[in-house]
């Protein structure tokens, strides 16, 4: 099965971490992406960029209508996050739980359902 790990926090409380505490959060996803690669679970994971440099995109009555992020009024916002390859939702929640930025912010599993038809699939 595969899941979606996504990473929520709130951009400016990261903002107001160091940069050597961000750098080492970053060193430490990207040292579990190796871990999941060398145990089969590892399909990709991003950072995301802040939600001020994000578009929102409705197609209403045939017509694209694009706003400016920052869009949505909560209290943290999407970071990043990890696609991988779990038996089951309780080894997703494990691995999830392993991810940096669950420690300010909190990691959300999602189930991704297949497919057929899709490139690569």
């Amino acid at each position: 099965m595969k899941f979606l790990l996504l990473v929520h926090h709130n951009e400016d409380s990261f903002g107001k971490l160091t940069p050597a505490t961000q750098q080492q959060m970053l060193n430490e996803s990207i040292a579990l992406t190796h871990v999941l690669h060398a145990d089969g679970q590892y399909l990709h994971a991003s950072p995301v960029l802040p939600e001020s440099t994000a578009k929102i995109v409705r197609v209403r009555d045939g017509k694209s209508f694009v706003t400016d992020g920052p869009f949505v009024e909560t209290h943290e916002q999407l970071g990043g996050y990890f696609l991988v390859k779990a038996k089951d939702i309780d080894e997703a929640v494990g691995i999830a739980a392993r991810i940096p930025g669950g420690r300010i912010g909190a990691v959300e599993v999602r189930q991704v359902r297949d497919i057929n038809g899709l490139p690569n699939e």
